[in-house]
């Protein structure tokens, strides 16, 4: 519902008399609202991060991106030849718990970087290039075990 201002002129006697005054407004009294408190950059609860805490926190993370990189196309490789005697389902899933457990490593080294993070940034130990680990263990691992087997191959194109 709109809501409209009351009339604070005196009521007429003579309709026509209304036509020829103009109303005026008195003005109406407005109650003080509280002054607005300026509002910290962090949430409440949370210490302010300086600048050399961001960039140590910062370069900790890119050292644990690059470290789950390299050790997902080292792993991807060596699980290449470290499960070459399993045949068929097994190594596949023996591969796929090799995976597991070399991140799984990765994430108590990261614990022990004691990275200062803020409670909203905790959940980066984890999931920080767990893109990237998963992507690059499978594509060095199918791409090594197709190098290592391409000459024992019958059937297909032969060069």
């Amino acid at each position: 519902m709109a809501k409209f201002k009351k009339k604070k002129s005196e009521p007429t006697v003579d309709p026509n008399e209304s036509k020829n005054e103009s109303i005026e407004d008195a003005p109406i009294d407005t109650p003080e609202t509280e002054k607005s408190k300026s509002v910290p950059d962090t949430p409440s609860g949370e210490p302010s991060i300086s600048i050399a805490e961001k960039s140590e926190k910062d370069r900790k993370l890119n050292k644990l991106f690059w470290m789950r990189v390299a050790l997902a196309i080292i792993a991807g490789t060596a699980a290449t030849f470290i499960f070459e005697g399993i045949e068929g389902e097994e190594r596949r899933w023996a591969s796929i718990g090799f995976m597991i457990v070399i991140f799984f490593g990765t994430v108590i080294v990261a614990k022990g970087m004691k990275m200062q993070l803020p409670s909203s940034d905790r959940k980066k130990v984890v999931t920080q290039a767990i893109g990237s680990y998963v992507f690059l263990y499978l594509f060095s691992w199918i791409v090594s075990y197709t190098l290592t087997h391409l000459a024992s191959t019958t059937n297909g194109i032969n060069i």
